[in-house]
């Protein structure tokens, strides 16, 4: 529509808008060298802002110029309209036209206009305006004194546009009618009054909407009414609304209509509550209960990743008005755009698992009022797997993340055989996610079971099932060869969702850094793709990671953020795992009560809904704890029943890994029989290569266990294992293990040094609990524990150990210390912290202050290098 002057047409009746025909009553124009003043009329489709601006138009008491936005959204194409509509004469227009880029294009369009009668300027749909347009005018607006010149404005809006901020501005907001005002319209829109039941039906249905009232009229007009059919359904409702989900981009639109099925349960137009309301209630329902619920963000969360639907624009959808979030929430502003996007949603779109029975497809477009009419429901019926499928995915995701994982792996598994033919690669997903549920579950046979379920894999996928079905029958042979082939491409994969099972491949070799690694990669993968749902899995799997690399510190750390970001999308399994992670790194430090607290959080869930994997290691964590504070019968006895096989012992893929802790414990409380059984199976298991500490802790157990100098071997072939494995803080348990038996021994000062050793190791991964029982050890060898920084610790120290220390205070870097004398860096390093547990430092920086005072010794030679006990 191009611009008009007032019209001597009738000016067009309006209903319950007493209140903003007053605002547009108190919009006068200043003179000509004043300021104009602006009001804006925001509201929902259909509500009324352009009749609103065409009664203002009508009843302005001056002139009145009316400007819609243009159809082409060119740059500056909304200026050129408004001054092509206010040009006194061609020539001035064409003069305007010439100047029609910014504000000085409004300025000259406007010049004309004063005079002694006031101006009204009614700008339509400023949302459809070009950028260009709506920046100069939005400079007009906010320069007091010319450039709006006298003129007033009256400027609509959708009600989603974000308005600039404009002095003194006013803005009024478009509501719905009451029960008599959508009476009034209904008889002012028929001819023939219709039937009292019809009439009832539609005010009840329309909710005090115009538009929709209106939609509804046009179209009885054309149809009869359907029995007990809805007068206000999909096509109503998308003749009202599809020009403003047209206007949005794709995603936008489609995550609306997950938003909107999510909620509802896809059970289309014809079976929302509104329609079964009695007809002639005799009040208008609340708009609010038209599709007015609201649905958890975390089930919207499960939905969007199973139907593949971006999250991204969320936040904007939020922002604009179009969606409504109240804590971990979501609902429609207006329950209209909600019925709306069901209308035109993209299908297929999964249902959620929260809201009843799956719907066909055809319902989710919003074509179930023409259901009958399509002919032999043999379409309906090929539809039908698919959509059940995908309902099960759906049922299986809400409950992965906060249900049963057991109900989770028999949803997925249903939800890949539906899959497999029609959608393989959803298939897939189903699969992999109901063997995570089962592994979750502890169960082997489930993990067996979702393995084989699904399509027939090919390429890395094949390489993965067959790794982990050979891993899962305890077949490493067969398995390494497969899953070392998934982990080597992880470099050239690019999907979050592969990269984590390339990371669990990873872990299933034992290849602790390639893990962590690959599972930090898809974290950072999942985060660029805005794959919110998908974050807390990928920092579940990366904080497991780290842990089991020794890497405390950084465990907590993605476990926290992990945490946080579960609970936020309500993902409550997620959590729960995170908080068992956290409460082992507590047992790391020693801390009891946040032992009991992230253990005791993370048991609330993980019981009732069968998480074995996270209820064995808050177990773990307590018994730990509980060893560190000296309760050995304890520990041992909360420990037992992890480290047996079957149904009631400890998860199938954890039970090894606690198995060193329970022979420490056993052995202390007495339970030497049951430790040595232990100790036998762990054997076994450590020679299959798949943890890498594992030969090292082997050790440590058979020292353990041993009799007379036989323990000191075991403990110096656990000390050597370890350095070459890289988990320090399993390395510092054994090397106290190994103090505190020497000192039993009455060997105090071979004792020293791997006490001295262990302590710094242990205060450098602030385990505290840990560190503090080293100290006690060596009190009791007769040490001070503040530091041994005296000239005489020379003597402890190898020749080697001396050079590198004195390289190192020269200010050597490793790479140039390994250089100089021909090592690797690796070894520099681990000579290094020998040094400084020797010493009683903890940092390269203390070195030159030590070297020092040896050099200022009368003989530094009269020292004689020992070495600490070893087989």
């Amino acid at each position: 529509m191009s611009g008009s002057t007032q019209a001597a047409a009738p000016a067009p009746r309006l209903y319950d808008r007493t209140a903003e025909l007053a605002a547009v009553g108190r919009l006068s124009p200043r003179p000509a060298i004043g300021t104009g003043h602006v009001l804006f009329v925001t509201g929902a489709p259909g509500e009324g802002r352009t009749a609103l601006l065409a009664r203002a138009a009508h009843a302005f008491p001056g002139t009145a110029h009316r400007v819609a936005a243009p159809p082409h959204r060119g740059p500056w194409s909304g200026v050129r309209a408004l001054c092509a509509a206010l040009a006194p004469d061609p020539s001035a227009g064409r003069r305007a036209l010439r100047l029609a880029r910014g504000a000085e294009g409004l300025a000259a369009a406007v010049e004309g206009l004063a005079g002694d009668l006031p101006v009204l300027l009614c700008l339509d749909d400023l949302h459809l305006w070009d950028a260009h347009s709506r920046a100069a005018l939005t400079t007009a607006w906010r320069e007091p004194g010319g450039r709006s010149g006298g003129a007033a404005w009256l400027v609509s809006a959708a009600r989603h546009h974000r308005l600039p901020e404009v002095p003194e501005a006013e803005t009024v907001r478009l509501g719905r009618l009451s029960r008599e005002g959508a009476r009034a319209l209904l008889d002012d829109l028929c001819a023939v009054p219709p039937p009292a039941g019809v009439a009832e039906r539609l005010l009840d249905e329309a909710a005090g909407h115009p538009g929709v009232l209106a939609s509804a009229v046009r179209r009885l007009a054309h149809a009869p009414v359907n029995g007990a059919g809805p007068l206000v359904d999909g096509a109503v409702i998308a003749e009202v609304y599809g020009g403003l989900l047209d206007g949005l981009p794709a995603d936008s639109r489609r995550l609306l209509a997950v938003v909107a099925l999510t909620g509802c349960g896809g059970g289309g137009d014809e079976h929302s509550p509104d329609h079964r309301k009695p007809p002639g209630s005799g009040a208008a329902p609340d708009a609010g209960a038209l599709l007015a619920y609201e649905v958890a963000l975390g089930a919207v969360l499960d939905a969007a990743r199973a139907t593949r639907t971006s999250i991204e624009p969320l936040d904007g959808l939020i922002a604009d008005g179009l969606l409504c979030r109240s804590g971990d929430a979501l609902r429609f502003e207006d329950p209209f755009l909600g019925r709306a996007a069901l209308a035109s949603g993209p299908a297929p779109i999964t249902p959620s698992p929260y809201a009843g029975p799956p719907a066909d497809p055809v319902l989710v477009r919003g074509e179930g009022h023409r259901a009958d009419r399509l002919g032999p429901p043999a379409a309906v019926r090929a539809l039908a797997p698919v959509v059940r499928g995908r309902s099960q995915l759906a049922r299986g995701l809400a409950a992965l993340g906060g249900g049963p994982v057991m109900d989770a792996h028999e949803a997925l598994v249903q939800a890949a055989g539906f899959l497999r033919d029609r959608a393989p690669e959803e298939a897939s997903d189903a699969r992999f996610l109901a063997m995570e549920a089962a592994w979750a579950g502890g169960d082997v046979s489930a993990c067996l079971a979702a393995l084989d379920s699904g399509t027939a894999p090919a390429g890395t996928e094949r390489d993965f099932v067959e790794g982990l079905r050979a891993a899962l029958t305890v077949r490493l042979d067969q398995a390494r060869p497969a899953l070392a082939r998934v982990v080597a491409q992880d470099g050239a994969e690019e999907d979050p969702r592969l990269l984590l099972r390339a990371g669990s491949a990873a872990l299933v070799l034992g290849d602790t850094v390639a893990a962590s690694r690959i599972h930090a990669r898809a974290l950072a993968r999942a985060r660029a793709e805005q794959r919110t749902a998908l974050v807390p899995r990928a920092l579940e799997h990366l904080a497991y990671a780290e842990l089991r690399a020794g890497r405390h510190s950084r465990a907590a750390r993605a476990a926290r953020e992990g945490l946080r970001a579960a609970e936020a999308t309500g993902q409550r399994n997620v959590a729960a795992h995170q908080h068992s992670v956290l409460a082992l790194v507590a047992s790391v430090a020693g801390d009891g009560q946040a032992v009991a607290d992230h253990a005791g959080r993370a048991l609330d869930t993980a019981r009732p809904h069968g998480l074995v994997q996270a209820a064995t290691l808050a177990e773990w964590a307590l018994a730990r704890a509980e060893f560190g504070r000296g309760l050995a019968a304890r520990s041992a006895a909360r420990l037992a029943p992890l480290v047996r096989p079957g149904p009631r012992g400890g998860h199938f893929a954890l039970r090894m890994l606690v198995v060193p802790c329970f022979v420490e414990a056993a052995v202390a409380s007495g339970r030497s029989a049951e430790a040595r059984v232990a100790a036998e199976e762990y054997a076994v298991w450590a020679v299959q290569g798949v943890d890498g500490a594992a030969p090292a802790q082997l050790a440590r157990c058979r020292a353990l266990l041993a009799r007379g100098e036989e323990s000191a071997y075991w403990f110096g072939e656990a000390v050597r294992r370890h350095d070459g494995c890289g988990n320090d803080f399993e390395r510092a348990r054994t090397l106290l293990a190994y103090g505190t038996w020497l000192r039993r021994r009455r060997r105090p000062g071979d004792a020293r040094g791997p006490l001295s050793d262990a302590l710094v190791t242990f205060e450098r991964a602030a385990a505290e609990g840990w560190a503090d029982h080293a100290r006690s050890e060596l009190r009791a060898t007769g040490a001070t524990t503040g530091g041994v920084t005296d000239p005489a610790a020379l003597g402890r120290l190898t020749p080697q150990q001396q050079r590198i220390a004195r390289l190192v205070a020269g200010g050597a870097t490793n790479r140039e210390v390994a250089d100089r004398l021909t090592l690797s860096p690796r070894t520099v390093d681990h000579h290094l912290r020998s040094v400084f547990a020797r010493l009683g430092i903890r940092s390269r920086v203390e070195l030159p202050g030590v070297v020092g005072r040896w050099d200022a010794r009368p003989d530094p030679a009269a020292d004689v290098p020992a070495r600490h006990a070893r087989a």
